[in-house]
């Protein structure tokens, strides 16, 4: 079998060094014939570096790499373009070090084309004398690609006065290829977050945004019929049907596909079902986001916007659902036409996902390790059906949120933030689990789906009589087989338990 390709970014060592590859090249081929300025937006992790060094290849009319390929016979190799490709993906770019970060980066351009710049006081300068110094040098039409170039913006987020300034420095030095046009065969630019055009493209009004574009949905990820072709040899024995819960499930309104990080890293550990691609580093920001929000996590599952949410990035006005969907964290899970309008109905992609983010959460609002303990001994007694001694579990998870998460604010007045917390906890336990669960008489608070049971809960908030309701109701009669109805209320004063109930039907 072929090697993995586990953080390889080089296409001519994927392919000269034998590792397996997903052929995107035909893909390429219809960028590059249709498009002449193009951009992609894809989470991070996604096999966007790759697809620009292939193009890279490409441009420059390296045949040898791709035999066998289905651009091999498509393209017309005798044609060489010089190339400036432009990185941000290393290392974190602060505003006193960009103008020197460029600046590098466009004399290792100079360099490896061959060239020599006047002048080179500023980089934008620096970069609008490249591009003209390459036309003239190689006689052809001269191609742009640019990765992660939303990054040093992103890498300061947190700081917005900073990431402004960020921003419009790089809008002065992306404004030169749109000043450039008649110099150019082709530009393409990656990142994960897609910000309005007037921020930061301003020049680069006929820029085409592929991102959402169901011809290249497919463009980064691995499909279904990938895994079941050149990766079976390596998936033999496994159940699929797992594999894709964890980790299939990214919409981009193609195929729904697979994040290439988890299936190599679940491959290489032994096939071994952790959450590889939300431990590379999920952003603290986002964390603090929610929490500050008092953001009702359920409410992400069927989570309904519109395309302007979906696809604008303003860093003055963060929008968390705009920034979960661009990250990665949320995806599309249907499209609803609405008269004039296309909504999108967003939802974590994954089991992965889904239940990292409910347990990074968690670790951001309890103390030390007692949510880990707390959340093991809930899953075994849901799992034995012992659900009388759940009610001390759950008093002893609340007890360990940490107080400053209820200063300053009266999120505990409100069953959504008690609702949200439980949500975390199992969703964090990897169990079947639907949040607001509809039924022909009304909506379930939390119905969790766990060896064979059914755990049917309903919440109030000081008084009430929430087991009363879930039976008036009758929501458990959509489920069959052995089902418990627990109604919980909650004291906001003492930010905990005050009346548990139990009933099985």
């Amino acid at each position: 079998m072929k090697k993995l390709p586990i953080g390889i970014q080089t296409f001519s060592e994927i392919i000269n060094e034998d590792y397996l590859y997903i052929d995107k090249t035909g893909i390429a081929y219809s960028l590059i014939d249709r498009f002449k300025y193009v951009f992609l937006s894809r989470p991070r992790r996604f096999g966007k570096s790759l697809f620009l060094d292939t193009l890279h290849n490409i441009f420059e009319g390296n045949r040898e790499l791709f035999r066998g390929l289905l651009i091999e016979e498509q393209w017309n190799w005798e044609v060489k373009y010089p190339v400036i490709q432009i990185s941000f993906s290393g290392g974190i770019h602060s505003k006193a070090d960009l103008e020197e970060d460029l600046l590098q980066i466009l004399y290792s351009n100079e360099e490896r084309l061959g060239l020599e710049c006047a002048n080179k006081s500023k980089a934008k300068y620096y970069f609008a004398d490249l591009i003209k110094k390459a036309f003239q040098k190689y006689n052809q039409k001269v191609v742009i690609l640019i990765d992660e170039y939303d990054k040093p913006i992103l890498d300061n987020i947190e700081n917005i006065p900073e990431a402004l300034l960020i921003r419009d420095g790089m809008r002065d030095f992306y404004t030169k290829i749109k000043e450039n046009d008649r110099y150019l065969r082709f530009a393409f630019l990656t990142g994960v977050s897609k910000f309005a055009k007037m921020s930061i493209f301003s020049g680069l009004n006929n820029l085409e945004d592929i991102s959402l574009n169901p011809d290249y949905g497919n463009i980064c990820g691995y499909t279904q019929r990938d895994l079941e072709t050149s990766f079976a040899p390596y998936l033999e024995g496994v159940d699929m049907e797992q594999v894709k819960r964890w980790y299939n499930g990214y919409n981009f309104l193609g195929d729904s596909v697979y994040n290439p990080y988890d299936i190599l890293l679940f491959i290489r550990n032994q096939r071994m079902f952790k959450n590889y691609w939300f431990e590379t580093g999920t952003p603290k920001f986002l964390i603090e986001l929610i929490k500050k929000n008092s953001y009702f996590i359920p409410r992400f599952n069927g989570l309904q916007v519109n395309e302007s949410l979906v696809n604008s990035f303003d860093i003055e006005n963060l929008d968390l659902e705009t920034i979960l969907f661009q990250t990665g964290y949320l995806t599309i899970k249907r499209l609803i036409q609405e008269d004039m309008e296309m909504v999108y109905e967003l939802g974590f992609p994954n089991m992965e996902v889904q239940s990292s983010f409910a347990n990074s959460l968690l670790q951001s609002m309890t103390t030390g390790s007692e949510h880990v303990k707390i959340r093991l001994e809930l899953l075994a007694l849901l799992r034995s059906g012992d659900v009388a001694s759940l009610e001390p579990a759950i008093k002893r998870l609340f007890a360990s949120i940490a107080y400053n998460n209820y200063t300053n604010n009266d999120i505990a007045r409100y069953e959504g933030f008690y609702a949200s917390v439980l949500y975390a906890y199992f969703s964090s336990m990897v169990v079947g689990i639907i949040a607001e669960d509809a039924s022909n008489m009304g909506r379930i608070d939390l119905t969790l789906v766990v060896g064979g049971r059914t755990f049917l809960f309903e919440f109030k908030v000081s008084d009430g009589e929430p087991l009363e309701q879930i039976k008036r109701m009758k929501y458990y009669e959509k489920y069959a087989g052995e089902r418990y109805l627990i109604g919980i209320v909650f004291d906001p004063k003492a930010r905990n338990v005050s009346k548990f109930e139990v009933e099985r039907v």
